[in-house]
Order: C-alpha cells, then structure tokens, then sequence
C-alpha cells in the first residue's frame, strides 16, 4: 500500500512538473506572439518596465526617448497580459466543469459543451449584449449574470431529458446535443434580427479571448479560483460518488445535495467562461479523459491536473489561433473542435456497446 502511495506522489509530482513548465513555456510564446511579432528579448524587457511601473509609461504623460519600442508596453498591457491569464483561467474552468460534470454523472462523454451549458451560457450573454446598453462593470457583472442563468437553464433541461429517458450515459449525451442545438439557433436568430450590431459574433459562436480586458481577468480570477479551491476541497466525495449512488449513501454522503451542488459549481465555472469568450468546446471532454487515462480516476489527481492541463491546452489553442491564419485570426473554438472532434468520436466508438439505450 506503501509502495502505490509513494508511486502515485511520483507520478503525481512528475505530471505537474512537466505541466507547469509546459505552461511558462506557453505563456512566454503568447506573450511573443501576435497579429505583429516581437522578439523575445523585447518582450523581456517590456515586462520589466512594466512590473517597474505597472502600466505603460505613455499613461502617465511622459515623453519617453526614441530607440526603443514603446508601443509594445501598450500592446502587451493592454492586450497580451489579459488574454494570457484569460487563456488560462478559461482553460481551467472548463476542463475542471468537465472533470465535475463526468464524475456527477458517471459518464466520461461528457462537458459544458456536450452537455448544453455552454450554448445556453453564450445564449445569456448575448441577450444582455444585445438589449441592454451597460457598460463597464456594469455589463461585467450583469453578463456573468446572465450566463449563468442560460448555462444553468440548458443544463436544467438536459438533465430533466436525461431523466426522463432512462437516466442511461446516452441518453444524456443526446439530451445535451438537442439542448445546446436549441440554444444556439436562438443566439443566432438573435445576432440576426438584432439593430444592435454584435462586434465580432462569429467569435462569439465560435469562442475566442481576442477582446477581453483586464475587467474580465478580475471577474474571472476569483471566481474560477474560489469554485476550483471548493471543488477540490470535496475530491474524496468525487471519489466516493464513483462507486454508485446506494454505495455513496451508505458511507455517508448526501449524493442528491451533493449532486445539485456540483452540477451548479460546474455550471458557474462554465458560464463565467462562456460570458466572456463565447463557445469553446471539448476542453473538459478531452483534457480530463486523457489525465485519467494516464493516472486513473482518483479526483485528489485528476482535478489539480486537469486545471493545470486544461490551461496549456486552451493557451496552446490561442497560440495556434493566433499564427496559424496570420494576419487573419481563427476563432480558438474552431482549434479545440479539431481537437475535441476525433476524439470523442474515438471515445463513442470505443465504448460505444456500454451506451446502447
């Protein structure tokens, strides 16, 4: 017993090393790369002056020497830093809302995404933006809001069609299919009818984090920290919630309290992400799957991991968006799709016997 503890620490310390290596290797390329690019040693010691003074020094009024390429402080401060950290803490919310939502459900084909939630998220979102005129922390607030009430709503629904039809792991695959069809044809007749133009609606279907700001890094930042510290505080209840809902209550666990308070933590983590970077999918299919995969379904691994691992992916994915069509940018959701895609298709055929309804 021993022997599998320290096996498991190893690994365990192993997986995150690499993992976080990975990412300060990944944010140091989107910090480089860009519609323009720069050097990596210009980008070093932009980041210098700007942990010297903390915003660009144009913002103050300074008359600064030539020589030196000081619209990067802007283009960094302004765009590159918020979209890093968004990357990262998108990618983490969706893949630790895929790692709760699988476990809840004991079914390793799910995610926001698959699930609905995503689509009814962006639904939300999208309303507010397009009847309402807020601005500033006003339309943070009440963006966030609102999709959480759509992601919430879409997974309602699904879970009410998962119920409903037997309660069996298609069942509620296809429940969240039909949801998130639903929701998004409504977000479309909305971007089309609306006199409001939406400014960059193609990336709002499809996800992207080309426009957020440093107010969404703050919206975000506690709130997919607090729900992620949370999550990971009740692993051993994942855990037990594996083994059945008759073998979970009787070890102690309230599983139908437990399982509405999941499902909401999940569906907040997910939302808050789609409110601000629109639909991206299969981050939390594909990134926890591949992590149990490697070191099994033991949450006390898995949620840590899949956050850290969820994060590069989604950065990568940014990454990639970003040079792939230079100086045209794809959508990030359109990167993970290709990825997610084959994948779950490989996940359907490979067990597909165990879901025959």
């Amino acid at each position: 017993m021993l022997k599998i503890i320290r096996r498991k620490i190893f690994l365990l310390s192993v997986v995150l090393l690499i993992g976080f290596v990975v990412l300060a290797g990944l944010v140091l390329a989107s910090l480089t790369f860009g519609s323009e690019e720069s050097s990596f040693w210009d980008v070093l010691a932009s980041l210098h002056r700007l942990w010297i003074f903390g915003k660009p020094l144009q913002s103050y009024g300074i008359t600064l020497p030539s020589g030196v390429d000081w619209s990067l402080d802007i283009i960094m401060y302004y765009s590159r830093i918020p979209r890093t950290i968004t990357a990262i803490l998108i990618g983490l919310g969706l893949a630790v809302s895929g790692t709760i939502m699988q476990a809840v459900v004991r079914n390793p084909l799910v995610d926001p995404y698959i699930s609905g939630v995503s689509s009814g998220a962006a639904f939300g979102a999208v309303l507010v933006l397009l009847t309402t005129v807020l601005t500033g922390f006003y339309q943070v607030a009440s963006l966030s809001v609102a999709a959480f009430l759509g992601g919430l709503g879409a997974f309602g629904l699904t879970f009410l069609i998962y119920r409903s039809s037997g309660e069996t792991p298609l069942s509620f695959v296809l429940g969240g299919v039909i949801v998130g069809i639903a929701f998004s044809s409504m977000m479309t007749i909305i971007i089309v009818t609306s006199e409001k133009e939406l400014h960059g609606a193609l990336f709002w279907l499809f996800g992207s984090v080309a426009y957020v700001t440093w107010d969404t890094v703050w919206v975000l930042l506690p709130v997919n920290l607090v729900l992620f510290l949370i999550v990971l505080f009740y692993a051993r209840e994942f855990n037990v919630l594996l083994l059945g809902d008759e073998q979970a209550a009787q070890l102690g666990l309230k599983v139908k309290w437990f399982k509405r308070i999941s499902l909401v933590m999940a569906s907040l983590l997910a939302s808050v992400c789609v409110a601000f970077t629109g639909v991206i999918g299969f981050v939390g299919l594909v990134v926890p799957h591949m992590i149990r995969l490697a070191l099994g379904n033991d949450h006390r691994l898995l949620l840590p991991l899949s956050a850290l691992y969820g994060a590069n992916l989604l950065l990568l994915a940014d990454i990639i968006s970003r040079v792939a069509m230079r100086p045209a940018e794809l959508p990030v959701g359109v990167i993970t799709s290709f990825i997610g895609v084959p994948f779950f298709a490989y996940l359907l055929i490979r067990r597909g016997k165990k879901y025959v309804m």
